[in-house]
């Protein structure tokens, strides 16, 4: 299967989602049919849908459209890991086949040591015996806690969202880049090549400036430790949903077939969908 790692859903609220600015390509619904029709084109059979509010009830809403849209072929969604309800939330969610694993937008914790938190590891540590992973969304300047974070838990699956966000637009790379090979040396975190464009100037962005920090991602984790996602439709706020692929498709010619099968499903269906996850 060719599949997307990353993307999400949205039945538009101003509510619910108040960081999308009114006018903008995101101010409106999103849904599977919408994702559907553009991944046709480009041979995607489905993709992993990730919460995008932190809220219980995204994780059921999310897995009610993957109970009735056979392209979402997978959930992150959100629980309260620092809560004393953690296990009953996960496992009433696992139970659930498409239930694959948790994120916390741990970008917007004030505290850069957030996931180092006593009650925060408490919950993570209730992942793997559900089979679930964990994906680790944060800024450059919380590399440090994710280092740490992969460390005291060897045996559980990470995946390192947006390649940590670097600041792409002013093009500075260090010291993303020596700590994100740190990360990497740890064998049970991937990486997910994904919600670059939106980190670069959104209107003047020029595919020579992501190479840098391509070439780390590659060379650090691996092509067998790597998942395309678009993070659409974020991605929108930049770039389209064929520009979000063809940037990661064109620095990719150089791998093999069997590569680029991984790069482009292959290890996001061994990551999320199989039991391998558990094993990683």
């Amino acid at each position: 299967m060719r599949l997307d790692a990353h993307q999400h859903f949205w039945s538009y609220d101003a509510a619910q989602y108040p960081w999308i600015p009114p006018g903008s390509p995101l101010h409106r619904s999103w849904l599977p049919d919408d994702l559907a029709v553009l991944q046709k084109p480009l041979g995607f059979d489905g993709s992993i849908a990730v919460q995008a509010r932190q809220v219980v009830g995204e994780s059921d809403w999310l897995l009610s459209l993957a109970d009735h849209h056979a392209n979402v072929k997978g959930v992150v969604g959100w629980v309260d890991l620092r809560s004393d309800r953690v296990e009953a939330d996960l496992a009433r969610l696992a139970a659930h086949p498409k239930f694959v694993g948790v994120r916390h937008v741990v970008q917007e914790e004030p505290d850069v040591d957030f996931m180092l938190g006593k009650d925060f590891q408490r919950g993570i540590s209730k992942l793997h015996a559900r089979g679930l992973t964990y994906d680790i969304l944060i800024y450059p300047k919380q590399l440090e806690a994710a280092i740490r974070l992969a460390e005291n838990f060897p045996l559980q699956p990470f995946v390192l969202d947006h390649i940590a966000k670097p600041h792409i637009k002013d093009g500075t790379i260090e010291p993303w880049r020596s700590q994100l090979r740190q990360l990497a040396k740890l064998p049970n975190v991937h990486c997910k090549v994904s919600g670059m464009l939106t980190e670069a100037d959104h209107k003047a962005w020029q595919a020579a400036q992501f190479r840098p920090y391509l070439d780390t991602v590659f060379e650090a984790f691996g092509p067998s430790r790597l998942m395309y996602g678009s993070d659409w439709p974020v991605c929108l706020f930049a770039g389209s949903y064929e520009q979000a692929f063809r940037l990661v498709d064109d620095h990719a010619r150089g791998l093999t077939d069997a590569e680029r099968a991984g790069l482009f499903g292959g290890n996001c269906a061994r990551f999320y969908l199989t039991g391998e996850r558990c094993r990683s």
